[in-house]
């Protein structure tokens, strides 16, 4: 990043010594690119966050799931539990209904008699009340336990319908940039095997155009039929103006040695991207604020630099296109 800076600032200062384009304009294009580059970040970030949260989500759920299964046990132990101590109780006042009964009985018979039934009694009613105890007991955590299954599963139901948004949206957007990739490959008909690639990786689209297509090497102004090919996808996105668009400029290993303003590879990446942007924005009015410039130099290869096949490779400029995330953003910052 602070490269970039650096090279925006002798650009523009090279550009208002040594051309007649103004200097504000430059200054403004320093200043979008700054911004674009940190929406770019953001964007990266943002997808990365997607990833990691929706792991995230579906281990939650996981260790719900397993919570609310081992409360379901103790739930089911619990009622079992509170079943036994009301046959216990129900088995205790059978008992003493007997003994009342054998006392009325034995009233005429002797006192001692009368007196061993009292102490049965008075220990039966004890027992008795024990009972009532546990089962008032075990009647209150059977309730507790039921509340907190019940506030396990609305967790649960709030997970899973929070996971089930982030998989509609992540579909969605998936969607999205399968039908921009057909729009894009529609209109840029004509220019297959001319130097021209394009794929989706990592929900996003990538235009790719080989150096050959675009400028005559060492050179950062855009052929004429480069700029056809660069017409037709404006067509594309002025119509979709939910794609933020990343110009990157690639280059070999290979050192620049031409004249004027640019002094290396790093110069010569910005440049080609810069130029790409002017006719995006120009020819069909694309807002600036979609786009972001980038230039890589050569250390982003996709080729071996060893072989003159894999310099050609090198040797493009990307132009990727990737839809807004602002309901994935809304779903994650809940």
């Amino acid at each position: 990043m602070k490269s970039i800076k650096t090279f925006l600032f002798v650009l523009v200062t090279g550009c208002i010594l040594f051309s007649c384009v103004p200097a504000r304009q430059y200054q403004n294009l320093e200043s979008r690119a700054n911004e674009n580059q940190k929406k770019y970040e953001e964007l990266k970030d943002a997808n990365r966050l997607l990833t990691e949260s929706n792991a995230e989500l579906e281990g939650q759920l996981e260790v719900l799931e397993d919570k609310y299964k081992r409360a379901d046990e103790e739930y089911k132990e619990s009622s079992e539990r509170l079943f036994k101590s009301k046959e216990q109780l129900k088995r205790c006042e059978e008992n003493q209904e007997d003994l009342l009964a054998q006392l009325a009985k034995q009233q005429k018979g002797s006192a001692k008699e009368s007196k061993a039934l009292l102490d049965l009694i008075h220990k039966t009613q004890d027992n008795l009340n024990l009972r009532e105890d546990e089962v008032m007991g075990l009647e209150q955590d059977l309730k507790y336990r039921i509340k907190k299954l019940d506030d396990l599963q609305t967790e649960i139901n709030r997970r899973d319908k929070r996971l089930l948004e982030l998989e509609r949206a992540l579909a969605k957007k998936d969607e999205a940039v399968i039908a921009l990739k057909n729009k894009v490959m529609n209109a840029l008909t004509g220019f297959d095997n001319k130097g021209l690639s394009i794929s989706n990786r990592n929900g996003k689209v990538y235009v790719s155009m080989d150096e050959k297509l675009l400028f005559k090497s060492g050179s950062y102004t855009v052929d004429v039929r480069g700029a056809q090919a660069l017409k037709q996808l404006a067509q594309v996105l002025s119509t979709n103006k939910d794609i933020n668009i990343v110009i990157e400029g690639h280059t070999d290993n290979v050192p620049y040695k031409g004249s004027g303003d640019l002094k290396d590879n790093w110069d010569l990446s910005v440049k080609r991207a810069t130029s790409i942007v002017r006719i995006l924005s120009l020819d069909k009015g694309i807002d600036p604020q979609r786009m972001t410039v980038a230039g890589r130099s050569k250390y982003l290869p996709i080729g071996t630099n060893a072989s003159a096949e894999g310099r050609s490779k090198n040797r493009r400029t990307e132009i990727i296109l990737t839809p807004k995330l602002d309901e994935l953003f809304q779903i994650l910052g809940r």
